[in-house]
């Protein structure tokens, strides 16, 4: 068993704002020897290779479509080319990172859980056990998709697809194809699709366009007020889009143009060869596309019980209130890169002060 101070679980935007504050505060690399004094950590990740979740991102999505990548830091993006993949262009950026930094990074290592061990924790992992101080979780989203269940959709004789396993338009040409989803990626993957297939969306509920002049600053602001209101009071958070509602972006005023915005309420069935309508009507389909988004990435953090009774994490700050060793970023209200940026830094802050000063 391995010790360091601080062991930071996922190497994303996040993870690697934490590793950089670490070691700007003067920790050392825990994989090294060190005098037994000294506050070191580690970053373990999941990924073979730098940019997270980046690198498994559908290829049609390009940099001119993201929501914009905030740059890491004190590390300037360089110029990129707005028709780059962002699969590519993300993930060559945070390796340069890693690289200027000499960040210390095992990959990949798998976090199976952390458990009590007396004052400290233990991460165990595919790669051996590590004992620590403090946990900082940077694991995202990409690896636990949410996946609703319908009656007979074991049934269906078509392919079924969540958003993190699309790749790109052209698998679907000619093919009637159901999107399931309200949110920024069915949308973008609904005007893609629709160019080549036909196309049905089905959401839950009435999707909501902002008619109000969308301002990304202002709406920004305010969703992030939000979520700190739902985590700070131990709320589970919803999707983006649930505090923000839908732009009119160029994506989606191309999909409205070639009407594949005509919403249909969720069918009610599956069966073999397409979907139950909530009229009771039959639609054939071919492939069913859950654009259904992502949930937190915190199965390993089970053992230490830190959700309460309606599956919240109450939070104050970026550290669990109830555990303060553990601290999300990457999470609820810093999801977007610079939210991820500054979360980085207010961890290892907080950290810093709670932490066993050095003799």
């Amino acid at each position: 068993m391995r010790r360091a101070s601080v062991v930071v679980i996922g190497g994303g935007q996040a993870g690697l704002s934490a590793a950089y504050h670490l070691k700007r505060r003067g920790f050392a690399d825990a994989s090294q020897d060190q005098d037994q004094s000294a506050r070191t950590f580690i970053v373990l990740d999941a990924a073979p290779t730098a940019g997270g979740a980046w690198s498994r991102r559908w290829e049609s999505l390009r940099m001119a479509t993201v929501n914009g990548i905030f740059d890491l830091p004190r590390f300037p993006k360089p110029a990129i080319d707005p028709e780059e993949p962002s699969r590519t262009a993300v993930p060559r950026y945070f390796a340069a990172f890693e690289r200027a930094e000499g960040l210390p990074i095992l990959r990949p290592v798998t976090v199976h859980a952390v458990r009590e061990a007396g004052l400290d924790l233990v991460v165990e992992s595919d790669a051996g056990e590590w004992t620590t101080q403090a946990v900082i979780n940077a694991t995202g989203t990409w690896t636990n998709p949410v996946l609703p269940r319908y009656p007979g959709q074991e049934t269906f004789r078509g392919r079924q697809l969540h958003t993190r396993d699309y790749g790109s338009a052209s698998e679907f040409a000619g093919k009637r194809v159901a999107v399931v989803g309200g949110g920024i990626s069915a949308v973008q993957l609904l005007e893609e699709i629709s160019r080549v297939a036909t196309t049905f969306w089905y959401t839950r509920r009435e999707p909501f366009f902002r008619a109000d002049g969308f301002e990304p600053e202002v709406a920004g602001r305010e969703t992030i007020a939000k979520v700190i209101a739902d985590v700070e009071a131990g709320r589970p958070t919803g999707s983006v889009v649930s505090y923000t509602g839908l732009a009119w972006t160029p994506y989606a005023l191309a999909a409205r143009e070639r009407g594949a915005l005509e919403r249909r309420p969720m069918f009610t069935a599956v069966e073999p060869a397409g979907v139950r309508e909530a009229d009771g009507s039959f639609t054939e389909v071919d492939v069913i596309l859950w654009a259904t988004g992502f949930k937190a990435a915190l199965a390993h953090l089970d053992p230490l019980h830190l959700r309460n009774a309606d599956g919240g994490i109450r939070m104050a700050g970026t550290q669990v209130a109830a555990d303060p060793r553990i601290h999300l970023i990457g999470f609820g209200p810093s999801q977007s890169t610079v939210g991820a940026n500054r979360a980085g830094r207010e961890a290892v802050t907080a950290l810093l002060r709670r932490m066993t000063p050095v003799p």
